[in-house]
């Protein structure tokens, strides 16, 4: 199963720490986060910010230890590292540093705020976030939400969204797995693939069981549903969404089927997509760096027909090149 990479917890400073084995950054060995700290202050001493320091040890370590750099360089220099990085820096590197400093929790919950923030919603970054990650991790989200922002994410929500998409996002939010892992119960598939054919016989589609249904099984067992769904219907789940609802439902409900067929695959398109939205690039390498990366980046080769590494080589330019480059990690041939 290509959409789980197999993920150990690790717990440092409080933070618990998601690490799959199919990311891109690893612990960097022998680490000594002191050093590293004395480099970064000294990168930032200079009249001229070296930021290409600043780059290769940020993008060469993981979160776990990028938090360690983080209490070295306060006990060092008696400042907060993200202020002074947000001082000598500005622009797109900017943005992208401050970013690998965050935990996870604080990185995804930055981005649902970022999404909410100003004129309109932008639901597919939203969606991005509440579709790709676990029940644990959007509770750690949750709290995050209201620490960083004093603002209750479920209200958040609810307040920039409307009527059925509102509560596709709060079901994906409170997504709860009620079956049990490993096990495959034939009658709750069956059950399953009829309440969400049922749902769109009708003149009106009835989004209700599909929300239901969607934010409340695992992968393995959606899967199954899908693919009996799809024999049914001689069409994939994501066409029969897409005929059979409409507006920001439409969507959400399309990006929630294509994550829980193949995360990185969604993941890929996306980035294939939006490779000029340097939120989106950023949002992705940085949030995925420790999970699946490499898998984004086999999916992205097929789609592009050229790597991800090439793709940012071409685009991007400068210190915002390097970094996403150390994050990318490298050529896919």
């Amino acid at each position: 199963n290509t959409n789980h990479a197999h993920t150990y917890t690790h717990v440092q400073h409080g933070h618990t720490m998601w690490w799959g084995t199919l990311g891109t950054m690893r612990p960097f060995q022998p680490f000594d986060p002191d050093l590293d700290a004395r480099r970064i202050y000294a990168a930032l001493d200079n009249k001229t910010v070296d930021v290409r320091t600043l780059i290769w040890i940020l993008t060469n370590r993981t979160n776990a230890q990028r938090q360690n750099i983080a209490v070295a360089y306060h006990n060092l220099a008696q400042k907060d590292l993200n202020a002074v990085l947000k001082k000598a820096l500005s622009g797109a590197v900017q943005e992208l540093l401050l970013a690998l400093l965050m935990t996870p929790a604080q990185f995804d919950s930055h981005r649902l705020r970022h999404s909410m923030e100003g004129l309109g919603t932008d639901e597919e970054a939203l969606l991005e976030v509440l579709c790709t990650r676990s029940p644990e991790q959007l509770r750690d989200i949750t709290i995050e939400y209201k620490q960083a922002y004093g603002r209750y994410l479920e209200k958040d929500l609810i307040s920039e969204t409307s009527k059925d998409f509102t509560k596709l996002v709060l079901a994906i939010l409170k997504k709860e797995e009620l079956n049990t892992t490993g096990e495959i119960d034939y009658q709750v598939i069956a059950q399953d693939v009829k309440s969400l054919k049922d749902a769109i016989i009708a003149k009106k589609s009835d989004p209700t069981p599909w929300i239901q249904v969607l934010t409340s099984r695992n992968a393995d067992h959606l899967n199954r549903v899908f693919s009996r769904l799809e024999d049914m219907n001689g069409e994939p789940v994501d066409k029969t969404v897409q005929s059979n609802f409409s507006g920001d439902l439409r969507l959400g409900l399309r990006i929630l089927v294509q994550t829980i067929q193949n995360t990185p695959l969604y993941l890929a398109q996306r980035l294939h997509t939006s490779m000029k939205k340097n939120s989106v690039v950023r949002g992705i390498l940085v949030g995925r760096s420790e999970e699946d990366l490499l898998w984004v980046r086999v999916h992205f080769r097929k789609l592009a027909n050229s790597s991800l590494y090439s793709t940012i080589e071409k685009e991007f330019k400068g210190d915002l090149q390097l970094a996403l480059l150390g994050i990318c990690r490298s050529e896919d041939i």
